[in-house]
């Protein structure tokens, strides 16, 4: 590693750099990267929340030579990567999430080998050999970033993964991406942690603190290639909140109000975190008429969404940290615009920082994801359709339920137009167990499993399943009868799939 002390990198101080590309840099084209890179490789790509991802580098890959790569992101990535590189059949294996129809269906077809992993371990798991069997040939990471020096990168619109990648790779290729402000420097924390054993606890009090500044560091002797490119993101978009959207974000916004009064761990502060997606970001609007009293209120979690700037416009928060601008493009105009401004209030920080288990613990997090099904005993599947068919992945989803004191399920009560039961006898697949899930939210109502036993927590989550299916859980529950602690009868409890 370079010599901090005689290093051109930005610092936490004086995080901005003067250009975009500073010192003697290996400058490319797209295909000339791209040739650097074996035919057997394992790529590791920067993006998270569909933000934050090269774009011509894979794109000129897909478009050359055969091969067989491994790709590991941080998260979703854009379809340069989960498209193209399918389409061509370069891509072999992927981790840990796949966020759009080409990637899934390859997946769930066996054309592409794919682990679920969980986002808080997948550094230490690429650092430390988690994911051995698919870190095949030769390492290369390649990232974007806003500005790029000898030895350093600014990372774009998301963290996620990239100090780990870059830090692993045998070479390094940067995209220099024009298209994004340098003031994203501004909001950047990259903390990097030693290794086990010897890793010390994460200098974090406060969510909004800052350590080390914005510059992602490596060995100068990595960086194989600099690419330019204007090329924006493609970023997510979001639907507009349904009736059953606003009836769920309702009866969270009543649960909440009730819990912050009467819970002694939410009597000085509230911090927060939603799941990726449009329900998710709809559920942000919930929170906006709660009345928080003069409690400190901060979103402490994944991505930043566009229901989380109206909330930092309207003063409903003192700040966000995350590690992805995970906006739509009118979001992520907005936020260009007023980088400056919103530097002040959010953080970006690596993927296993920002899912840390030990922040999220020290922080009293309260979790609020979303799920395919739940069970009548609490087991959440989030995941996979039938137990089969991978959806996107588990993403973070995991270390937030595993490790908030306070982990709350909130979705639909029913799938495909209303035909299928999201609480059912069984889940085909467990993502978090009964021993995970607190509280589960459905348009019907609030069903709080804290201390209940499996018997209760089977009447309290038929309370708020679609009325047209409390009937038919009923009886179920009358089947399995009173033998053992968690009464099942399994000869009929996967009919429901």
């Amino acid at each position: 590693m370079t010599d901090p002390a005689v290093s051109t990198a930005p610092t936490a101080s004086d995080p901005v750099p003067s250009e975009r590309l500073i010192g003697d840099l290996p400058r490319r084209t797209p295909r000339e990267a791209a040739e650097l890179i074996p035919e057997r490789a394992t790529l590791l790509v920067s993006g998270f929340g569909g933000v934050g991802y090269p774009k011509l580098v894979p794109e000129a890959l897909a478009a050359g030579d055969p091969r067989e790569l491994t790709v590991v992101s941080g998260g979703g990535v854009g379809d340069e990567i989960d498209r193209d590189l399918v389409e061509s059949g370069d891509m072999r294996r992927r981790y840990p999430f796949v966020p759009n129809e080409h990637a899934r269906e390859a997946v769930n077809e066996g054309r592409v080998q794919f682990h679920d992993r969980h986002i808080s371990r997948l550094a230490d798991e690429v650092r430390f050999g988690g994911i051995r069997e698919g870190m095949v040939g030769e390492r290369v990471a390649v990232v974007e970033a806003v500005a790029v020096g000898p030895d350093w990168l600014i990372p774009s619109t998301s963290i996620g993964h990239a100090p780990a990648y870059v830090e692993t790779a045998d070479r390094v290729i940067v995209e220099m991406n024009r298209a994004q402000p340098l003031e994203l420097a501004r909001v950047h924390d990259v903390h990097v942690r030693a290794d086990p054993p010897n890793r010390e606890p994460i200098p974090l009090s406060d969510p909004l603190d800052e350590t080390d500044g914005p510059a992602i560091r490596f060995d100068a002797g990595k960086l194989a290639a600099v690419v330019k490119t204007d090329r924006a993101d493609d970023p997510y978009e979001f639907r507009e909140p349904s009736a059953v959207d606003e009836t769920i974000a309702e009866n969270l916004r009543s649960f909440l109000e009730v819990e912050i009064g009467r819970n002694p761990m939410l009597a000085s502060a509230v911090n927060l975190q939603f799941g990726v997606g449009s329900l998710g970001n709809a559920l942000m609007g919930a929170l906006a008429d709660i009345e928080f009293g003069d409690r400190d209120v901060a979103y402490v979690g994944e991505v930043v969404q566009d229901g989380l700037l109206d909330m930092l416009d309207a003063g409903d928060l003192r700040g966000a940290s995350a590690t992805s601008l995970a906006l739509s493009a009118e979001g992520q105009e907005r936020f260009f615009e007023n980088v400056a401004e919103y530097a002040a209030d959010v953080v970006l920080r690596p993927a296993d920082i920002s899912n840390a288990p030990e922040l999220i613990d020290r922080f009293g997090v309260v979790g609020v994801n979303s799920a395919v099904e739940v069970d009548l005993y609490g087991n959440v599947n989030a995941t996979h359709i039938r137990g089969t068919h991978i959806v996107n992945g588990i993403g973070g989803g995991g270390d937030f339920s595993r490790n908030c004191r306070l982990g709350i399920i909130a979705l639909p009560s029913t799938a495909v137009d209303g035909d299928v039961s999201r609480i059912v006898p069984v889940t085909s697949h467990v993502d978090h167990t009964e021993h995970d899930a607190s509280v589960v939210v459905t348009e019907h109502g609030v069903a709080d499993l804290r201390g209940k036993s499996p018997r209760e927590r089977s009447a309290a989550l038929t309370a708020v399943a679609d009325p047209s299916f409390q009937d038919d859980l009923r009886a179920y529950r009358e089947r399995a009868g009173e033998g053992g602690n968690t009464p099942h009868d399994l000869g009929s409890a996967h009919s429901w799939q």
